[in-house]
């Protein structure tokens, strides 16, 4: 039984009102939206800004309550629970913010920050939450002297690992990264990347994993949701959709990923028109209006989402006819040469490669 399980998801935001309070405007954020997780694995929902991903990761967790649909973990239903067994599910179920900078509040301590939940959900006795702070330190790269600093007192980086030590405190099941390393400089995004996944081989934690950032997905996820406008349009194994996207509208987001190879030939999908609104999406398949291969059953006839036999789902009219896709992610995306050199000296060689990433911040620098 998969741990997670989402059917026909709905939310629509008001978006106008009448002068007596009627709803005269819907913003349609989710609009029938249904995936399953397992175990330790991890689930990219991918797509341009917008189209629902992040409405998608708070109804799973009742921030936001949803208008229809079903949603199931480790087989209980979650939108029939009441206060108090939202409370003990909310213990199997974190989330990491985007933004390090604005999900910690300031005036508190990482000490207290990180004894918070612990106290709420009552799992440690008071006499062990300070060591119990300190092992979540240092399962997250930090030295536990730093308990007593404030957040200000700490890079973005930083921050993130005290934010994902945060989720780690009540030791939840899944846990949801809402572009967890997009507000974060580049050179910071592979320590968190593969904080994450060293986390989840060690602790066997579930990911829904949330960006816009395909060559992140690329190296963090299992499987794949691509969204627009609301909906799922394709999802299927990381590696298969990667190497062949069938939906004209993941073939252009995969069309964009810059590769760091001058000679790799790739074709870049470059998509016309004005993206439609969530508030009146378009008849028919909703991505009609920028589809260059759109014909007049794709402006009158919804598209379903259609698995094959390997679990490779699409919601297309045309996936059959569709010309081959193996132009548009190169096949040899690796670095070139001079850039692998590169890479390597400012990651310090092979041995800080083989270390995960996961290293300790705060540490005094040893000398020879």
């Amino acid at each position: 039984m998969a741990l997670l399980e989402v059917e026909g998801l709905v939310k629509h935001f008001v978006a106008e009102r009448s002068l007596f309070g009627r709803a005269l405007a819907h913003v349609k954020a989710v609009d029938g939206v249904s995936f399953s997780l397992d175990t330790g694995k991890t689930l990219a929902l991918v797509g341009e800004s917008g189209c629902g991903k992040s409405t998608v990761s708070r109804l799973v967790l009742r921030l936001i309550e949803p208008d229809a649909g079903a949603v199931r973990f480790d087989g209980r239903d979650l939108l029939s629970l009441d206060a108090n067994g939202l409370r003990s599910f909310r213990r199997e179920a974190q989330i990491i913010f985007q933004d390090p900078y604005a999900s910690l509040n300031p005036r508190m301590t990482v000490g207290q920050i990180l004894t918070e939940p612990l106290a709420l959900h009552d799992l440690v006795p008071a006499p062990r939450r300070s060591e119990r702070v300190s092992e979540l330190l240092r399962l997250v790269g930090l030295e536990p002297r730093l308990a007593r600093r404030y957040p200000h007192e700490f890079s973005g980086g930083q921050r993130q690992r005290i934010a994902i030590a945060r989720a780690l405190a009540v030791e939840p099941k899944l846990i949801i990264c809402d572009e967890p390393v997009s507000a974060l400089d580049v050179s910071i995004r592979s320590q968190i990347l593969n904080l994450l996944s060293e986390l989840q081989d060690r602790l066997g934690l579930a990911y829904i994993f949330v960006s816009h950032d395909l060559a992140v997905v690329k190296h963090i996820a299992d499987y794949v949701a691509v969204m627009n406008l609301g909906q799922i349009v394709e999802t299927a194994e990381a590696d298969t959709l990667f190497a062949a996207p069938r939906h004209p509208y993941s073939r252009a987001l995969l069309s964009a990923i810059p590769v760091p190879k001058p000679r790799a030939k790739s074709s870049r999908i470059v998509l016309q028109g004005e993206i439609p609104s969530a508030i009146n999406p378009p008849p028919g398949c909703r991505f009609h209006t920028r589809c260059p291969y759109v014909v007049d059953r794709c402006r009158s006839e919804m598209p379903w989402l259609v698995a094959d036999g390997i679990g490779h789902a699409t919601a297309c009219h045309r996936t059959p006819e569709l010309p081959s896709s193996e132009a548009i992610v190169p096949m040899d995306g690796g670095f070139s040469p001079v850039l692998e050199k590169l890479v390597a000296a400012f990651s310090g060689g092979p041995e800080a490669a083989r270390g995960g990433g996961v290293r300790s911040l705060g540490a005094a620098p040893t000398t020879p």
